[in-house]
């Protein structure tokens, strides 16, 4: 007799499995931090519990909200405007050789100049405001988007292109069917690892000369040492980001690579 639950049994782990693989590997996670609790003071590492009942109450009666607010209005502005300007920059230089030589040497400095020495910079040449912060942030992103996108372009195959052009292809179905999902890979890349760098530069920028923001709270309590408020801010925008990758850049990702699993 055939077994007919064995194709039903696939189909759920398929759907559920990565998902409940996820949720078991935080709960490990939690598991983990309630016993090292047990080995610290709780001044020094406050247990799961309390961490979450004064994340509660910072939304319910705190500021938590606004400052979150702030440090993410910052870092759509950031992100986009490093992704948009690194990818055109990115693809200038990988496909138009004058123009990598001429810039791979400011694109290797900018790599290597140290992030915090960028965001003191722009305070002190342009003061401690919002242009300035954002600034800073785009400066410290936009060369990594620039690289990944270089390879990107560089990894083009052309003889696809040539194929496209016999075939009469309007330029803008070559550009959606033939460039881009040859291209999507790279974007991807930069946008999940833009969006992983970028909200830990404006911590940093907050931190050191705004007066709003998540990084802006956490050095109020870490001037308090109250280390329970500082790991409730930071599970909390963690969160906010997981949320992000999760609902956005991996079903973007499933998107344009569902051509693999056919």
């Amino acid at each position: 007799m055939t077994d007919i639950t064995n194709p039903q049994a696939s189909i759920i782990l398929r759907l559920f499995g990565p998902r409940l693989n996820r949720f078991l590997s935080l709960v490990l996670m939690l598991v983990i931090w309630q016993g090292v609790v047990m080995l610290f003071s709780p001044n020094l590492l406050p247990p799961p519990t309390a961490v979450f009942t004064r994340l509660l109450e910072a939304l319910q009666h705190g500021n938590m909200l606004f400052h979150f607010a702030e440090t993410l209005r910052r870092v759509g502005i950031t992100f986009s405007l490093s992704l948009i300007f690194g990818s055109a920059a990115g693809l200038l230089m990988g496909h138009y050789r004058r123009i990598d030589e001429w810039f791979d040497g400011l694109l290797t400095l900018l790599l290597n100049v140290p992030a915090l020495v960028t965001i003191i910079l722009c305070f002190m040449w342009f003061g401690l405001n919002e242009k300035s912060a954002l600034l800073a942030v785009i400066i410290n992103k936009l060369p990594n988007v620039t690289v990944t996108l270089r390879e990107g372009a560089r990894a083009i195959d052309t003889k696809l292109l040539d194929v496209a052009r016999v075939y009469h292809l309007s330029p803008i179905r070559t550009f959606l069917k033939v460039y881009l999902p040859q291209l999507a890979p790279y974007l991807l890349a930069a946008a999940r690892s833009g969006l992983a760098l970028v909200w830990k530069i404006v911590l940093v920028v907050e931190l050191i000369g705004c007066s709003s923001g998540v990084g802006f709270q956490l050095s109020s309590y870490f001037q308090l040492f109250d280390v329970t408020a500082i790991l409730a801010y930071t599970l909390a925008f963690v969160a906010i980001v997981y949320a992000i990758e999760s609902l956005i850049l991996r079903p973007i990702e499933r998107y344009v690579s569902r051509w693999r699993q056919c």
